[in-house]
């Protein structure tokens, strides 16, 4: 697919009166237009007792205003062809859609009264309460999932908002009613918790005239400063195991707690991740474990930088006899990357295809607000887009040698595993 913006992105940044930002880019390669709506409000400003209430506010939020009904805004929505997303992470609640240019007015004017004035009616809340109370149960049931919530504990601590589960459990939702939604909705959903991005077929002088009307007459707190507390210092390693009988698969989750997003070596932290476990088909993880010695059904790490001091992780599925196998060789992969670096060729490689890749992140309407909503929350400038291969061309070698000494030692990772115990007395 050809990027939609082969020179470039060229937005237009401005801070209405009411404080809230909005970004708008225009393209007009297909009449539609992405809506991109996200706020201060994800899982981390939860009370403690109160865990799971951000995604619970996602499930409800639609469920009717002050000025329309449910069924009123699905029926709206339905009849433009527009699919509302609404999208708690620990950080951010994010609502988002994508309509056509000439119904950007109207469907702009519904997600806005959403954000602003949901009502949350008990038989609504309760009924997404069960939603999410399901999905609960089924993750219970899912060994990927409890081997990544495992590790995410094991890495920060049960008390620590990364350490938490974001859908919270059975018995806390249990705790939860209208009341708690709609005090964190008034706490944390203000003008000035708010990032508006507004990508496609509009002008921006309409879409900012568009964005003022709906906004102009909110007030609201400003939020106050994000602080993530640092992770306890790794003591050695930690292993869990969690008993799945029945299961067909074990799914392995390993990891280290490594820097935030504005850290300046995240560059180097990113193509490091690359070499080990993400380039082709996976990078060295795969390359040993699933092309090689054929015991993985997938391998790949992954480095999702935060604003805290975020988690680089590995995750394979293997067969429940090859568990031992695959940790050995996750290890073996992670202590020689930590050891000895990259080769000068990997580094390049990598390089290349990160570059290589900025286009294939720009190609619609949708990831281009994706785009700019990140580079807007962590304060990387309008022009990021045009700057991020140079800040790739950059990183050296010993730049990456140093962030993959920094953090890759087996004796410090965390380890869980998840699935059927092939061996009768191992731990559980």
């Amino acid at each position: 697919m050809t990027p939609l913006l082969a020179r470039g992105l060229s937005p237009c940044r401005a801070t209405l009166d009411s404080r809230a930002t909005v970004i708008v880019q225009e393209t007009s390669s297909t009449p539609a237009v992405a809506l991109n709506a996200s706020f201060l409000a994800g899982s981390l400003y939860e009370p403690d007792d109160r865990a799971g209430l951000a995604c619970l506010i996602a499930r409800a939020l639609d469920r009717g205003t002050e000025r329309r009904s449910a069924g009123v805004i699905a029926e709206a929505l339905d009849e433009r062809g527009v699919s509302l997303r609404i999208r708690s992470t620990r950080h951010t609640m994010t609502l988002s859609c994508t309509c056509l240019a000439e119904d950007f007015d109207e469907v702009l004017a519904i997600v806005m009264d959403i954000a602003r004035r949901p009502t949350f009616p008990d038989e609504e809340v309760a009924k997404r309460r069960a939603e999410a109370v399901t999905a609960i149960r089924q993750d219970e049931d899912n060994p990927a999932v409890r081997a990544a919530d495992q590790l995410f504990e094991l890495l920060y601590g049960p008390a620590h908002p990364y350490g938490r589960r974001t859908k919270g459990t059975a018995e806390s939702l249990g705790r939860i009613d209208r009341t708690d939604l709609a005090a964190f909705h008034a706490r944390r959903f203000s003008p000035g918790s708010l990032s508006l991005v507004i990508v496609g077929d509009v002008e921006a002088s309409r879409a900012l005239a568009a964005a003022e009307r709906e906004l102009h007459e909110w007030t609201g707190p400003d939020p106050g400063p994000v602080v993530v507390a640092p992770p306890p210092p790794p003591a050695g390693r930690r292993v869990a195991r969690i008993a799945m009988p029945g299961k067909a698969q074990s799914d392995l989750a390993y990891g280290f707690t490594t820097i935030s997003r504005l850290d300046p070596r995240y560059y180097a932290y990113w193509m490091m991740n690359n070499v080990l476990g993400q380039f082709g088909l996976g990078g060295r993880l795969a390359d040993s474990i699933r092309e090689r010695q054929g015991m993985a059904y997938y391998a790949y790490s992954t480095f999702d930088a935060t604003v805290g001091d975020s988690a680089l992780t590995v995750r394979a599925g293997v067969d429940p006899h090859n568990v031992e196998r695959a940790l050995a060789s996750i290890d073996a992969e992670v202590l020689a990357l930590g050891a000895d670096g990259p080769t000068g060729v990997e580094v390049e490689e990598t390089r290349a295809f990160l570059i290589g890749s900025i286009p294939r992140m720009l190609e619609t309407n949708d990831s281009i607000a994706g785009f700019l909503q990140t580079s807007e929350r962590f304060g990387l400038g309008l022009d990021y887009d045009r700057r991020l291969p140079s800040l790739l061309s950059g990183v050296t070698l010993d730049d990456i040698r140093s962030a993959a000494a920094d953090v890759l030692h087996p004796d410090r990772a965390a380890v869980s595993i998840a699935g059927p115990d092939p061996e009768p007395g191992a731990p559980s």
